[in-house]
């Protein structure tokens, strides 16, 4: 039995505005230099609003700012937070200048629009106690024994966990990150952040000495036969993915005993209020982090207060 033949009209149109966002995500990806992983996030939000208006019978391209408002409206009634409705409006943003730019749409319905105001959220630290306990997990000392009784996978995610904290890079970077950009003899490394931004960062001593055991010896048992010009390889010796570290990182967490909603970007974060505390300036941070603003890297010195104001509170006698 055929369907109706509204149905399949609604079908094909929806068929066609989801390859128009696979267009504007590859244009993302080579014009823009954005990452797989943030072209995917791209893709999803600008896919929520195309059916979003298939639903509604309006056509995505020739929407009028009245049918945008009404689209976040409803995002807003269906209780989804501030945060994911402004990344819905920052990717729409993204969207129609690119059709305006290749001549696909007659304008920009969004330019105007305003998204909900934020309330600034520090963010999350891991405490030096907590931080001791996830960089032991996969560590040679303790249970685990020397270094002849830890498995590759053990070496290679210790050093990552290291690697993430003395550099406060980012799950992208450490993926991405290239045999040819880890300099042991200047105990630095080479990453390129968002936007292919490169940057450099040094590296202390135990960093330095994980992921030397990790590329000496545990890196060629991963590998086998195959070649990869990745640092980080997986068990089976390829690319090391976002996901696959963010699933060993909760492994880790459960192992350590710490909170389990803690995420590898709180590791960045520590780094930075780490140096910050230390007495690093903010410039340096900044550089190290790869902020292209230095109002992002500012954020780290209300963590830095708030923690002062802590310690005064519990240790002042009239605290």
């Amino acid at each position: 039995m055929s369907r109706p033949h509204d149905e399949g009209a609604c079908d094909a149109a929806s068929s066609d505005a989801e390859a128009l966002a696979e267009r504007f995500c590859a244009s993302l990806r080579a014009e823009r230099g954005l990452s797989e992983h943030t072209a995917r996030a791209y893709r999803v939000d600008v896919s929520d609003y195309l059916r979003w208006a298939a639903r509604r019978g309006i056509d995505p391209i020739a929407a009028t700012h009245r049918d945008l408002r009404r689209y976040l409206g409803e995002l807003d009634r269906a209780q989804y937070s501030r945060t994911t409705v402004n990344r819905r409006l920052s990717a729409l943003r993204a969207f129609f200048r690119w059709l305006m730019a290749a001549g696909l749409a007659p304008s920009d319905p969004v330019s105007a629009l305003q998204g909900p105001r934020l309330g600034r959220k520090l963010p999350r630290v891991i405490s030096p106690a907590d931080m001791a306990r996830i960089l032991s997990v996969h560590a040679p000392s303790g249970e685990r024994g020397s270094d002849g009784e830890r498995t590759p996978s053990d070496m290679r995610d210790q050093a990552l966990l290291e690697f993430l904290y003395a550099c406060g890079a980012r799950v992208s970077e450490a993926s991405a990150l290239l045999v040819a950009n880890v300099d042991f003899e200047q105990r630095q490394v080479k990453v390129f952040g968002k936007g292919s931004k490169e940057r450099i960062i040094p590296l202390h001593d135990m960093a330095v000495s994980s992921l030397r055991a990790y590329a000496l010896y545990a890196r060629p048992k991963l590998l086998g036969f195959s070649e990869e010009p990745l640092f980080f390889v997986s068990d089976r010796g390829g690319r090391y993915s976002t996901d696959a570290i963010r699933r060993m990182f909760k492994r880790t967490l459960a192992q350590a005993g710490v909170d389990p909603t803690f995420s590898p970007h709180d590791m960045r974060h520590t780094f930075a209020t780490d140096l910050l505390n230390g007495g690093a300036d903010l410039r340096s941070v900044q550089e190290m982090l790869g902020h292209a603003s230095l109002s992002t890297t500012q954020i780290y010195t209300h963590v830095s207060a708030a923690r002062l104001k802590e310690v005064h509170h519990q240790a002042h006698p009239r605290g």
